[in-house]
């Protein structure tokens, strides 16, 4: 049974709510200037609003290409994106307002993904912070730069779910919690949106890539997997559900194709589930050249026959393959495309720039004043380096190797990474200056001032490292009390159409790395990464590693001052780092299976001959620079009924010498129900601040939205009645637990051993 049949058949029970197709007599309310502005446009100008033209080198200083210029004074071009400045974007706004027939503004889009100047850690890395606070700032400072320089609507979040690190865009995720994902896509189109979407501070969020994006195949980048409607409603669709329910105003159809049909096209996830299930009022856009694409899929014959299954299907924007600008007109005069479905989509987009404000101000976002205020402003940087603080994921430290002395006399920063600028920043960094960036070597520098030496050798390239590069380098450390390897991928490596089939350490930097080890000199390594690597081989020699990912602007600071002790290491792993490529996909919330591995490979279950069942770093697995012992949980009361919620309490004790947080993660397991549960699921998650010797207690709550699951008969729930394993621990591999019962609201039910 096909997705689009299972959800069909869910509407017609009425289980599925039941807003409205687009292009029927309940479609979308407007204001009356978006109405009588509709009524007056041409079929062309409303084909133009729904056409998204790239503007990437379309400057050559404050000139617009030409044939940019020319869609927008043809009112062929409802936005641009790949634009930015205030005064460059100012003047597309003029010509779109006072050089075009009916004076619309234009839709101005970026991809601002982890900062648009100050640029903060990847979105994997701030995934790690587990600190939604922390991550809605980031969006608000990145929002309020973008906007300054006329952008009004950011690319972003991205929401897709992947548990394959070989795929390169796992460093713009949030790793392989499909409910942590839903909580970062929260924060992060509050942060993108602020209070108000017409504020020049704020800018559209636009929640991507819709849906199963990250479902890959041998986490190749365009690859389609086959996702199942369970996986589909489990993992791919709650972060985007979850966006949508924050007030997410677009939402970006993918390049994928899920049970066999394209996002662009795909009617059941756009129309059945997006507008009639969520109740979605704004505009979907496709990815680049999506729409087009169609042809190549083999579901489309030809132009005509992609566009108009595109708007049919609910694709309101076509961002750069120019299908609707070209083919529209002919399928609407021919009735292939019917003219309501045109004015739909046409008014949505019309709204959406209601709502941002453009009409009553296009330049409100384009003031050069605000901008020179604005962007990379210093209290920005800070709060990047504090956030590259909370990300970082202490892997290892075997005999406290770390915190560092400040009272060293020679220091050596050896690496590829050390002072890479680029690198720091990582992958899509907008417009990021790497100029700007602070690198391991320059922070550390700046940490230890003029009380010790600072030695540098870079230990060859990423990529290559020879004998005299590693000879030198040895010889370096051996002058140094302590020693730094700056290791990892350079930031091309990860990112759009960056996978990779080995996650080893990149060229030569496991010899360069096993060679300084040698010395025996207290060493750590600090990683520079967008993915999970398997450095297995690393993590038996190495005393220290610190995972750094692509930090940002600040972030070679930040690391420096984990390692010398200014600042607690924090973060932990939203992803799980194998042992072995061969693993993947090794995750927390795998389902059970009745053969089980065992520690050892024995035959006849799910294990390997040659390699445990165990990841090298659990998910939430990282350690701070003392130690904590974490009590059973405690509930307040056994059980729960409909509509209620249990307090979930776990003691927490630092038995180290040093103050630190601890941090306390959530899980459940559903020990019966009518389709087989995860072996744990997070839930929730909690930090306390203790001195040595402290104690305290976390709390977190739990009730029926975290025990609510995708039910057979299609819809989201908890189970009808059953016993959940409550588990708390310092990370998914560490956990003690104690029996929640669950009874729903309402007259008592017929006892059942079906479970949920």
């Amino acid at each position: 049974m096909t997705l689009r049949t299972i959800v069909c058949a869910a509407l017609a029970a009425a289980v599925l709510a039941t807003v409205p197709l687009a292009g029927s007599a309940h479609a979308q309310q407007a204001s009356k200037r978006v109405e009588d502005l509709l009524a007056r446009m041409t079929l062309e100008e409303k084909i133009g609003q729904l056409n998204l033209v790239s503007g990437h080198h379309a400057v050559t200083g404050p000139y617009t290409r030409s044939d940019v210029r020319s869609a927008i004074l043809k009112g062929e071009a409802g936005g641009l994106f790949n634009v930015y400045g205030a005064a460059y974007t100012r003047g597309l706004q003029e010509i779109a307002t006072t050089q075009t027939r009916l004076g619309i503004p234009l839709l101005l889009g970026f991809d601002v993904l982890h900062g648009y100047r100050t640029i903060f850690p990847v979105p994997l890395a701030q995934a790690a912070t587990f600190d939604m606070a922390a991550i809605e700032q980031a969006e608000r400072i990145a929002a309020a730069e973008a906007a300054a320089a006329g952008v009004n609507w950011i690319f972003a979040p991205m929401l897709d779910h992947s548990r394959d690190p070989r795929w390169g865009r796992v460093v713009e995720s949030f790793g392989e919690s499909a409910w942590l994902g839903a909580r970062i896509g929260e924060a992060r189109v509050r942060g993108l949106q602020g209070r108000s979407l017409k504020s020049p501070d704020s800018v559209a969020a636009c929640a991507k890539h819709f849906a199963g994006n990250g479902a890959t195949e041998g986490g190749r980048e365009y690859s389609g997997g086959d996702v199942s409607v369970r996986a589909m409603r489990d993992q791919q669709l709650p972060p985007f559900k979850a966006a949508v329910d924050a007030g997410a105003r677009c939402v970006m159809a993918a390049f994928n194709a899920v049970d066999g049909i394209p996002g662009v096209a795909n009617d059941t996830l756009l129309r059945d589930i997006l507008r009639r299930e969520w109740g979605f009022k704004g505009v979907v856009v496709s990815d680049f050249g999506a729409i087009e694409e169609l042809i190549v899929h083999g579901v489309a014959e030809n132009p005509a026959d992609a566009g108009r299954q595109a708007l049919r299907a609910g694709t309101d924007i076509d961002m750069e393959s120019r299908t609707f600008v070209t083919q529209l007109a002919t399928l609407v005069r021919e009735g292939k495309v019917l003219a309501s479905e045109l004015d739909d989509a046409v008014r949505r987009i019309l709204v959406l720039k209601e709502e941002l404000g453009l009409f009553d101000d296009p330049y409100a976002r384009s003031s050069p004043e605000r901008e020179a205020a604005t962007v990379g402003r210093p209290d920005h940087f800070q709060a990047a380096r504090a956030m590259a603080e909370k990300s970082m994921v202490l892997l290892k430290n075997d005999r406290n190797t770390l915190p560092f002395s400040t009272k060293l006399q020679r220091v050596a920063v050896i690496g590829p990474l050390a002072d890479g600028k680029a690198d720091t920043l990582g992958p899509w960094a907008a417009n990021g200056n790497p100029e700007d960036a602070t690198t391991l070597l320059a922070g550390v520098r700046r940490v230890v001032g003029d009380t010790a030496e600072v030695l540098y050798a870079s230990g060859g390239t990423i990529d290559r490292t020879s004998p005299a590069d590693i000879a030198a380098a040895v010889k370096l450390a051996a002058r140094a009390e302590a020693v730094i390897l700056a290791l990892g991928e350079r930031s091309t490596m990860s990112g759009e159409s960056a996978s990779r089939a080995s996650l080893d350490l990149p060229g030569d930097q496991l010899a360069l790395a096993r060679a300084v080890i040698a010395l025996g000199k207290p060493t750590a390594v600090v990683l520079f990464n967008g993915r999970p690597l398997t450095i297995e081989d690393l993590d038996r020699e190495a005393p220290a590693i610190l995972e750094a990912w692509f930090p940002g602007s600040e972030g070679g600071l930040a690391a420096a001052r984990i390692l010398f002790g200014l600042a607690e290491p924090q973060g932990r792993l939203p992803m799980t780092f194998p042992r072995s490529v061969g693993q993947i996909p090794i995750y927390h919330d795998e389902r059970p299976t009745g053969r089980p591995a065992g520690p050892q490979p024995k035959p006849y279950t799910t294990g390997y001959q040659d390699v445990g069942p165990t990841p090298l770093y659990p998910f939430g697995h990282g350690l701070t620079y003392t130690t904590f012992f974490m009590g059973t949980p405690r509930l307040d009361r056994p059980a729960i009924a409909g509509g209620e919620t249990a307090t979930v309490s776990v003691d927490v004790m630092n038995t180290g010498a040093r103050t630190g947080t601890a941090h306390v993660q959530l899980y459940i397991r559903h020990r019966l129900a009518r389709v087989s549960r995860p072996v744990k699921e997070l839930r929730g998650f909690a930090r306390i601040t203790l001195p040595p010797g402290g104690v305290g207690v976390v709390k977190m709550p739990i009730g029926e939205a975290e025990l609510a699951f995708w039910q057979p008969e299609g819809r989201m729930a908890p189970p009808s009645s059953g016993k959940i394993d409550v588990m708390a621990g310092p990370d998914s591999a560490t956990l003690k637990s104690i029996i929640l019962e669950y009874r729903p609201a309402g007259p008592a039910r017929q006892a059942s051993n079906t479970g949920g």
